[in-house]
């Protein structure tokens, strides 16, 4: 496969995956400013930019984090390089650059998904409209990764799509859980203590894990067991380890189909089983921050290598 079209496809998928989550967490940011006050409202407005790396473009365009200069910059900003609508627009370049790789339902979700959100998002956001918007933004991203997994070959295409997509998750989960956390949680001493439990529902509702782990946990809230959840659980598919052990399976398809492996094989190994052998305990013991750092890097090196060793060529 040439690496013009590899990059295309990674690149098409961790757009969308990135778009998806922007809107997840302006949708909790969103939810959470309803509720609170002034000076709260405003903390959760920055968090949710520091969260997306998106506060220092903000600040220079904007004085005050108010909501609505906060959606309408995360979401449509022409000056904003990273917003949604832009995620959206690159994910549909890439997928037009490699349509003879792609299935046509593939090609048609992410038309379709660039389509309905450029009209949607024509205009400033009126609050009354931020719940369908969001909405939409997580439904059509969901739409194109339904039909590559229902339409498309599990060959070289296939993989360098999941990968993108896991690659850009992981960074996601580790992110948001850096940005909120790492100040309320510095040591193991602070684990059981009186912590607010409704910002760790927060981090909960960004990942889209708050039903799966009240499901798991009878409905208790537990600040240790939603980090356990977060990071190291199997079966939750926006987990740190979930999300490396996909890129693995589908790092694997490469080195088969490929006929070897490459030097982003050893650096995903060599992070993986660190990453296994580790308990929630220790990562406390060490430090939350200190953890979720070396993940964050682990995982761009990964990426940089796998850009790298397939030669992507934009």
């Amino acid at each position: 496969m040439l690496g013009r079209s590899a990059n295309g496809i990674y690149w098409m998928s961790r757009y969308l995956e990135r778009a998806e989550n922007c809107a997840r967490l302006l949708d909790v940011g969103f939810r959470m400013a309803l509720t609170r006050g002034d000076h709260a409202q405003e903390e959760e407005w920055r968090s949710v930019l520091v969260t997306i790396g998106q506060n220092e473009d903000f600040l220079q365009r904007n004085g005050d984090y108010t909501g609505p200069q906060v959606c309408n910059f995360i979401l449509r900003d022409k000056d904003n390089p990273a917003s949604v609508l832009r995620m959206i627009e690159y994910a549909r370049t890439n997928a037009r650059a490699v349509r003879t790789s792609i299935t046509r339902e593939v090609w048609e979700a992410t038309n379709e998904s660039w389509m309905l959100l450029r009209e949607m998002l024509s205009r400033p956001p009126r609050e009354s409209e931020m719940g369908a918007i969001l909405s939409a933004i997580r439904r059509q991203a969901m739409l194109v990764r339904g039909a590559m997994e229902g339409s498309m070959l599990r060959n070289e295409v296939f993989n360098f799509s999941r990968i993108g997509t896991f690659v850009e998750r992981a960074d996601n989960t580790a992110r948001i859980l850096d940005v909120k956390y790492h100040v309320l949680l510095p040591s193991i001493a602070w684990v059981g203590s009186s912590l607010d439990n409704v910002q760790w529902e927060t981090v909960l509702r960004s990942v889209a894990g708050d039903r799966a782990y009240r499901w798991l946990n009878a409905g208790g809230m537990d600040p240790r067991g939603i980090a356990e959840f977060l990071i190291l659980d199997r079966r939750f598919p926006r987990s740190l380890v979930f999300c490396y052990e996909k890129i693995r399976s589908n790092m694997t398809g490469l080195a088969l189909q490929y006929g070897g492996e490459t030097e982003a094989h050893g650096l995903l190994r060599h992070a993986g089983a660190r990453l296994h052998q580790l308990t929630i305990e220790a990562i406390f013991e060490r430090g939350l921050h200190e953890f979720l750092t070396e993940f964050i890097g682990d995982t761009i090196r990964i990426g940089e290598a796998i850009s790298a060793d397939y030669r992507f060529i934009a």
